[in-house]
């Protein structure tokens, strides 16, 4: 009886040579594909393959033996540890690059329809301090990296003490790690007294003996707090607790509103849930208005503790004049606007059109767009809350209009089949289709080729240092 091949775990000095899908590199060993995290093209790496098929690999780096020459220094000291901006090393031009190849190669090979010139991608002005929205977590359980782990070992070994099970952490989430918390000093992402606030609480916490979250037996005071940091200077923190003492809430919101005068409205939200999710949840506005107002061009956007809004306002705008451009209106045509959200895009394009009817699933975001258009003054804008399939009839044509324009920003997962059918039923005459996943585009725009074709393409790119990337499409309607 033949003997079982034994599976190789652990792959020396393999050079990484090109880029692949999903922030990953590839190389080639023993005629299949590896994919590995963490590299970039030039590296020569010992790989540990954590998954290993007949035709491909996938694995991590255990061991440097050469650094890529193309490799930058990272800016951030918790590069490698904190689970976002993970191309630090990758200089931006070259991030670019990759970003505009992945949008080609994923319209070519699945799409598999004949595609027009691709101009270069837009970058972004700014890679630092760009979001809008961030989230820090407060937590028991500090990550603690391997080199510092390492280091504990041997004084623990020199003293005879025990490493902690428990040390308290302010900051994110490490990679693939429900409970670890990367403990952060300094974050790049968002602008103002994001940093501040964070160390406020956590030193308040400290010096007041309030308890951080324990997320395995889910107790603990302090949990999290979101802040909303905009272009028009205004800034919204939400406390986020896990416990209803409004004694303890006041007295930590009282020192944070003295300490960090720059946010204009303080809010806490109760959460003594064993997920992190607020939408079932009701914030309570402790001093400000409870919401802050952001801007793309001229236009207003009312933002509350759980309103949903693109998280680079600068890059929204390019995104959005993108998919503007691509409607090509004129100012009477009837312009549908499909997981519309809180109105975002239909608002932003709604002087050149004669109406904009707009649609999403979550009644919450809907409530948010009318308040939006009222506050931009637009008459000429209706949202529904529905599913498309179900509310695009003709009954609703009748009350409405058709569309002349279709513009739909679906989530990662693309499209549902079924809303792809519809809009092939309806048959505007252009759609435009802003995705933050080529590959589900690319697999929408297949379908959509039976009676479509593209005849423009855009990527922009909305998170520099991630793998993320956002497309937009033009399709017209066949003769």
């Amino acid at each position: 009886m033949a003997r079982k091949r034994k599976k190789v775990r652990v792959l020396e000095r393999i050079k990484v040579e090109d880029y692949a899908a999903e922030g990953r590199c590839l190389a080639r060993w023993d005629g299949k594909v590896v994919f590995i995290e963490r590299t970039i093209p030039g590296d020569v790496v010992d790989v540990y393959l954590f998954k290993n098929k007949k035709d491909w690999a996938e694995g991590y780096p255990l061991v440097f033996h050469e650094l890529s020459p193309r490799r930058v220094t990272p800016f951030c000291s918790h590069f490698g540890d904190c689970g976002g901006c993970q191309w630090q090393m990758v200089p931006y031009e070259e991030q670019l690059s990759f970003k505009q190849q992945q949008v080609v190669d994923a319209l070519h090979r699945i799409a598999k329809v004949p595609l027009p010139r691709i101009p270069p991608i837009l970058g972004a002005k700014e890679d630092r301090y760009f979001r809008n929205k961030l989230e820090y977590t407060f937590g028991t359980y500090k990550y603690i990296s391997e080199s510092e782990f390492q280091k504990r070992k041997m004084e623990q070994a020199e003293s005879s003490k025990f490493l902690p099970e428990k040390s308290c952490a302010a900051g994110f989430h490490a990679k693939g790690l429900f409970d670890k918390i990367v403990d952060i000093s300094h974050c790049y992402l968002q602008p103002g007294p994001s940093n501040q606030v964070r160390e406020a609480i956590r030193s308040y916490a400290i010096t007041n003996q309030l308890a951080f979250y324990d997320v395995r037996h889910h107790t603990g005071f302090v949990r999290n707090v979101q802040l909303r940091v905009c272009t028009t200077g205004e800034v919204m923190a939400n406390l986020i607790v896990g416990e209803p003492d409004e004694k303890k809430i006041h007295a930590l919101l009282q020192y944070l509103k003295q300490e960090v005068p720059e946010v204009i409205t303080w809010v806490y939200t109760v959460n003594t849930k064993k997920n992190d999710s607020l939408h079932d949840l009701h914030p309570v506005t402790f001093s400000g208005k409870g919401y802050v107002i952001e801007k793309l061009e001229d236009f207003q956007f009312k933002i509350g503790p759980k309103s949903f809004f693109q998280t680079n306002t600068r890059q929204a705008e390019q995104l959005y004049r993108v998919a503007r451009d691509f409607a090509e209106l004129s100012g009477n045509e009837v312009v549908y606007d499909l997981y519309c959200g809180t109105g975002s895009i239909g608002i932003f394009v709604s002087r050149k059109a004669g109406k904009i009817i707009g649609v999403e699933m979550i009644a919450a975001a809907i409530e948010d767009a009318k308040e939006n258009a009222a506050l931009n003054n637009l008459d000429r804008a209706q949202f529904f809350t529905g599913n498309v399939i179900d509310i695009c009839n003709d009954d609703f044509f009748a009350a409405h209009g058709r569309p002349d324009v279709i513009i739909t920003d679906p989530p990662r997962a693309g499209m549902h089949e079924k809303l792809v059918r519809k809009i092939l039923n309806i048959a505007a005459p252009v759609v435009v289709y802003v995705s933050c996943n080529p590959a589900t585009q690319a697999r929408d725009l297949r379908l959509l080729d039976e009676k479509y074709e593209v005849t423009k393409v855009q990527p922009v790119d909305m998170f520099p240092h991630t793998h993320h990337i956002e497309n937009v499409v033009q399709l017209k309607l066949r003769g």
